[in-house]
């Protein structure tokens, strides 16, 4: 008998789920909302400590950056539950949405600022020291607020099309998902050992880098979905070999391996899209049009 057999509720004339069965998917969304609520405040511990001098500062803004990717991978897996036990709900949806908008907007946007402009080189010129605080307040939000908007256009829109749709058999996003974006961030402050950046062409990179991931969440460009992953199927003996050597790099070099994954994703985006760009140049005929996979609200 398989999972949704079990959660079944006998007395229901559709066969319905149990009325608990709902819960489920609910309590990892909200122990998403944990994580992110848990990444906000290492943040501010790691803000207080570094300018305090008192404790160090890594430890927390480490923690933060972990909190922030493990709410990543529970995003996943709440999604994932739904669809296995079949107890999406709108409840479930707009539970989603809202931990989304903490654990991977404002969380990512505390920890980008906290770690990479709070501490820049205080021997600099102080006016523009200040223009760069500005800078590094007004990308941190532009940040959260393309990912809340990533997030309203994700819930109200029912079959989205990327400017450059791909191969009809696979599912796409329509831009950045907000986990991804935020995955980087944490990515990012973790493979650097979390010592809060304070020499400034640093931070003018890093904030370069977060202006990309807010434009790239509102664009329009593809990013493969791996929502066409269902691990309860039977798969090749390589995706075997590949999983089992992701894990084994992982555990033993977790940041450069963390860093590499989220930034290869990160680009596959632009490089799809500069491809497409390419080809398109170099072709007489215009390209075939193929319906693309809507991407799915999963709660």
């Amino acid at each position: 008998m398989g999972l949704k057999e079990r959660l079944v509720d006998p007395n229901s004339p559709d066969r319905r789920p149990r009325r608990a069965a709902y819960a489920l998917p609910t309590l990892f969304t909200a122990g998403n909302i944990f994580l992110g609520y848990i990444g906000v405040l290492q943040s501010f511990r790691g803000a207080m400590a570094a300018a305090s001098g008192v404790g160090s500062p890594a430890d927390h803004f480490s923690l933060a950056a972990k909190a922030i990717g493990a709410a990543a991978l529970l995003d996943g897996v709440d999604g994932a539950i739904a669809r296995m036990t079949n107890t999406t709900s709108e409840f479930g949806r707009e539970m989603d949405s809202l931990a989304d908008v903490i654990s991977f907007g404002l969380a990512p946007a505390v920890l980008a600022f906290a770690w990479g402009v709070q501490f820049v080189d205080s021997g600099m010129n102080p006016q523009i020291r200040e223009h760069l605080f500005r800078a590094g307040y007004f990308i941190a939000f532009l940040f959260l607020l393309c990912g809340a908007a990533r997030l309203a256009r994700f819930n109200i829109q029912k079959n989205p099309v990327p400017k450059n749709p791909g191969r009809p058999d696979r599912k796409y996003f329509v831009g950045m998902p907000i986990p991804a974006a935020a995955a980087m961030v944490s990515a990012v402050v973790f493979a650097t050992g979390s010592e809060p950046l304070t020499w400034w062409p640093y931070t003018v990179a890093w904030l370069a880098l977060l202006a990309l991931a807010g434009f790239l969440m509102v664009s329009t460009w593809r990013y493969y979905s791996f929502k066409g992953l269902h691990l309860t199927k039977a798969r090749s003996p390589l995706l075997i070999v590949v999983l089992g050597a992701l894990i084994y790099l992982i555990w033993n070099w977790a940041q450069p391996v963390f860093l590499i994954m989220a930034l290869t994703y990160v680009g596959s985006g632009i490089v799809t899209r500069l491809g497409g760009i390419i080809r398109r140049r170099f072709r007489h005929t215009p390209p075939p049009h193929h319906p693309t996979t809507p991407e799915h609200q999963i709660g």
